[in-house]
């Protein structure tokens, strides 16, 4: 009889709904949060790390950086259970009812680098709040949005984000932000005696040898690893490179030691502070965070369920992503997407059980709650992250690449490329141009009135807007382009196909 129990309680995880037994389903949710947990953090490592322009120092202390790692892992866990069990109001739901893993998302990196550097973190914290407003738009107007945004404007702007990251993984392989910029101040002249000290940090053989061993690590077990092991490659690599830099003495744990047991998540640790600019810039990407989660959701279905998710389910999806990560932003941390890697277990183990999700849901809230998790990853070396994130980033850029070849390669779709890269990305990563854009147009509008000085400081903030970061420009560039050049009826087959087939590939891969 029991054994009978057992094996109805394996074959539950198989089914959507349903109690399978704890021992069967914290296995499974503890290898939801193995292969996605350091994915999770990196992106508030990264921008914590940033250098203000203004002062020269990271936009964080080390006490904000620890309590956003703590706030991150538990509006994750949070955001997660509300995609398994939606919140229902009237007709629409928040949360799409299925087996959906939420993390921090890369896509607002490079636009919050550039962000914090100019206005701080406070302003990064602000535009999380308010910009998921455009999200919650999406998610209410689904259907008729989705033909905006096809996979050659996914791909162009998955390409642009994952260029702008790879500088920053191989800086912080080399010894991260704070010790390149002394470096740059040593090689000005410029430098303090900190900053000298610093300096030699950057590019050392402890960090080069201590980045090396995580990346060969990754490297290795992703090409002779199976299951578990594979899937939790990068926390692997990590960990060994985390014990290399504590043998190597490059580690402090004094902030570790300070950290307390169990502590709550504390809502507005770090002030909001709002901007209209910032605020522009986050909402554009939200909406190439809504994309992501739209193209993760439909793998699950089409793999777990051999079917295209329903209208409601990604509506509520969208809106989840959007809430959850308005929370995030409210609880210090930042916006939420659903995640491919977990998606991708889903689609090659076709565990689609809840219950085997909410408990690793579970974990990642209880994760939350303890400050001293957050600061042992708050004292990491840069070069820790560093070895790992190069090929993660790497990824990102080329999936990008892998939409655009499922679009095909058009006269339509390479003239849409053509002006996307050459016009919108080029230009957005010429700031010298870009600075000098709102001067340069000034006389189109130049009768010395009240109107055309009004008229020239809207469109002075419209240029800033739109080349001020080249995600947004390219984000809002390809999306235009694809309105003025509609596509064919074969070319609109081959965008539904690319859609599906791209979903389920990039997820069992």
């Amino acid at each position: 009889m029991s054994a009978q129990k057992e094996l109805k309680g394996r074959e539950l995880v198989y089914q959507l709904n349903g109690r399978p037994p704890l021992a069967v389903a914290i296995p499974l949710g503890l290898q939801h949060v193995l292969s996605m947990f350091i994915g999770n953090l990196a992106p508030v490592v990264v921008i914590t790390s940033v250098v203000s322009a203004v002062t020269g120092e990271a936009i964080a202390t080390p006490e904000q950086r620890r309590i956003m790692i703590q706030c991150c892992m538990f509006a994750s866990g949070i955001t997660t259970l509300v995609q398994l069990y939606p919140i229902k109001i009237g007709q629409y739901q928040i949360g799409a009812g299925l087996p959906i893993v939420m993390g921090t998302s890369f896509a607002f990196v490079p636009t919050m680098i550039t962000i914090g550097r100019e206005f701080g973190l406070g302003v990064i914290l602000g535009a999380v709040i308010v910009g998921g407003i455009t999200e919650v738009l999406m998610g209410f107007f689904i259907k008729p949005l989705r033909k905006f945004f096809p996979p050659l404007v996914i791909g162009a702007v998955l390409m642009t984000i994952g260029l702008h990251l790879l500088p920053v993984g191989v800086q912080y392989f080399a010894g991260g932000a704070a010790a390149e910029g002394a470096a740059k101040a040593v090689a000005a002249g410029t430098a303090s005696a900190a900053q000298a000290a610093l300096a030699l940090k950057y590019a050392s053989w402890q960090n080069l040898l201590i980045g090396g061993i995580v990346f060969l690590t990754i490297l290795l077990l992703n090409r002779f690893a199976k299951g578990v092991l594979k899937m939790s490659a990068i926390l692997v690599g990590i960990l060994i490179g985390y014990i290399t830099a504590i043998i190597l003495g490059e580690v402090d744990f004094e902030q570790v030691r300070l950290a307390g047991i169990i502590s709550a998540p504390i809502p507005f640790y770090v002030r909001p502070e709002f901007r209209m600019d910032a605020i522009l810039s986050i909402a554009a990407l939200y909406v190439v965070s809504g994309l992501e989660t739209m193209g993760n959701i439909n793998g699950i279905t089409i793999a777990g369920f051999d079917r295209e998710s329903t209208s409601r389910e990604m509506s509520g999806a969208v809106m989840a992503d959007a809430a959850g990560s308005m929370f995030a932003g409210v609880f210090n941390c930042l916006p939420n997407t659903a995640f491919g890697q977990n998606a991708g277990i889903v689609a090659m183990t076709r565990v689609v059980n809840k219950f085997c999700i909410f408990t690793g849901a579970l974990i990642l809230i209880l994760a939350g709650l303890s400050p001293k998790i957050g600061a042992i990853f708050s004292v990491m070396p840069p070069s820790v992250l560093g070895g790992a994130v190069v090929t993660v980033f790497a990824m990102i850029m080329l999936n990008g690449m892998k939409l655009i070849a499922k679009a095909g390669f058009s006269d339509r779709n390479l003239l849409i490329l053509a002006i996307t890269f050459g016009v919108a990305y080029a230009i957005g990563e010429n700031k010298v141009l870009v600075a000098h854009l709102p001067m340069a147009t000034k006389a189109l509008f130049n009768s010395g009135s009240s109107f055309s000085n009004a008229i020239n400081a809207i469109w002075e903030n419209l240029v800033n807007f739109v080349f001020k970061d080249t995600t947004v420009t390219v984000c809002l560039f390809s999306i235009l382009l694809n309105i003025i050049f509609p596509p064919s009826a074969e070319e609109k087959e081959r965008m539904r196909n690319a859609v599906q087939e791209a979903a389920v590939e990039d997820l069992k891969g």
